[in-house]
C-alpha cells in the first residue's frame, strides 16, 4: 500500500489517486496548512504512519514540507522508498510576496530535510529544478530547489501535469468577445491574489472598461472594477462551460510550478495569455503570447498583437497542444513507472 500524504486536498490530488489506485492500493492521508494545528497534526501523522507501517510498501508526498518530514523519516528507518512531487511554493524563496517555502526558517529545514532524504523528487516542471527568475525584477533571481538547496543529491524526474482531455476539451460552443476569464482559489487574501496575477488583471479591466473578465474560485474576493465578475468554486462541469465561453485565459501569475486551470482552459480551446513564470511557457507555445515581464503597457500590447492573429486557428491549436503534450495518459504512464508500478493503458 502507498501512503499519500499532502497539505491540502485538491483536483490535481484527485487525478494522481484515480491514476494509481488501477495499479495499487493507496492510502491518501490529508495534513493541514494552518499553522496552529501543526503540533496536532503531526502527532496524529506519526501515529498514522505507524498504524498503517506492516502494509505499507512506499511513501508519495505532494510537496515538499512539514507534512512530508515524517514520510520521509519512516522511509529512512524502515527501508521503505518515499517520492516527493514538488509543484511550486517548496521550491520557491519569494519573502517579498510572502510565498515560498524557503522565506520561513522552520519550514525552509522541513523542506531542506525532506528533499536530501527522501528516495526520488518528481517536479512538475523542468523550472522548479533550477531557474534564473526575472519576470518581476523586485523578487530575488535564484529560485528552484538546486538554488535553493546547492548539496542536493536526490535523483530528480520531471513529470509535467496531465489532463482528461475527453472531458476538457472545446465543445465548439459560441464564445463572447474580449472575455477573459482567470481561475485561482484563495484570492480574497491579497497576497495570494499578487501571487496569482490578479493584480494585472485589475490594472488591465481598470482601464479597459469594454472588456469583460472573470475570476473564478474565491466568491469573498472584492473586484475594483464593474467589469470584473467573480464567481465562487465551480464543478467541473460548470467550469468546463466557462471555459467554453470565455475567448482568452489569463494565467498572470507572479509565481507559479504548472497551473491546471491553464491547461483545462486551453484543452476546452481558450487562447492563453501567460506570464514568464514556471512551465506557464512551456504549456502555452506557440499557441497564445507570453508576458515576458510585469508590464501593463507591454501587456496591453501583447493582446492587441494576438487579436490580429486568426483566434479561432489559436482555439484549436491549444486545444491540440494540451491533448498531444499533457494528456492523462502520459503523466499516467511517467508516474506509474518512476514508483515502480505496472502501467496499464485504460480508458479515463
Amino acid at each position: 500500500m502507498i501512503i499519500y500524504t499532502f497539505p491540502v486536498h485538491t483536483s490535481f490530488i484527485e487525478r494522481d489517486l484515480e491514476m494509481i489506485r488501477p495499479e495499487s492500493k493507496i492510502r491518501p492521508l490529508v495534513f493541514t496548512i494552518k499553522p496552529l494545528f501543526l503540533p496536532f497534526f503531526l502527532i496524529i501523522q506519526f501515529f498514522q504512519l505507524l498504524w498503517f507501517l506492516p502494509r505499507t510498501s512506499q511513501y508519495l508526498c505532494f510537496f515538499g514540507g512539514y507534512h512530508s518530514v515524517l514520510p520521509v523519516w519512516f522511509g529512512k528507518i524502515f527501508g521503505k522508498r518515499c517520492t516527493i512531487q514538488a509543484g511550486g511554493m517548496d521550491c520557491m524563496n519569494m519573502p517579498q510576496i510572502g510565498y515560498g517555502n524557503f522565506r520561513k526558517k522552520w519550514l525552509r529545514k522541513a523542506t531542506v530535510y525532506s528533499f536530501k532524504n527522501c528516495s526520488l523528487i518528481l517536479p512538475v516542471a523542468k523550472v522548479l529544478v533550477k531557474q534564473n527568475y526575472s519576470f518581476d525584477p523586485t523578487l530575488p533571481k535564484s529560485q528552484g530547489f538546486f538554488n535553493l538547496i546547492p548539496d542536493l543529491k536526490t535523483p530528480i524526474q520531471v513529470i509535467p501535469n496531465g489532463f482528461d482531455t475527453e472531458f476538457w476539451k472545446n465543445q465548439n460552443m459560441p464564445r463572447n468577445a474580449w472575455s477573459f476569464l482567470s481561475v485561482a482559489t484563495g484570492t480574497s487574501d491579497s497576497t495570494r491574489a499578487q501571487v496569482k496575477g490578479f493584480d494585472m488583471i485589475e490594472e488591465l479591466a481598470k482601464y479597459h472598461p469594454d472588456w469583460h473578465f472573470t475570476l473564478v474560485g474565491d466568491s469573498a474576493y472584492q473586484p475594483k472594477s464593474s467589469n470584473i465578475e467573480v464567481l465562487g468554486k465551480l464543478d467541473s462541469e460548470k467550469l468546463r462551460e466557462l471555459y467554453n465561453s470565455n475567448q482568452f485565459y489569463l494565467q498572470l501569475s507572479t509565481t507559479e510550478g504548472f497551473p491546471n486551470a491553464l491547461g483545462e482552459a486551453m484543452a476546452c480551446g481558450c487562447i492563453p495569455i501567460g506570464s514568464a513564470v514556471g512551465a506557464i511557457p512551456e504549456i502555452i507555445g506557440d499557441c497564445g503570447t507570453i508576458l515576458a515581464k510585469k508590464d501593463l503597457k507591454l501587456l496591453e500590447n501583447l493582446i492587441q498583437e494576438l487579436v490580429k492573429e486568426d483566434l479561432n486557428e489559436l482555439s484549436k491549436n491549444a486545444s491540440s497542444r494540451i491533448t498531444q503534450n499533457f494528456s492523462f495518459e502520459k503523466r499516467k504512464k511517467a508516474l506509474l513507472e518512476a514508483l515502480g508500478l505496472n502501467y496499464s493503458s485504460n480508458s479515463i
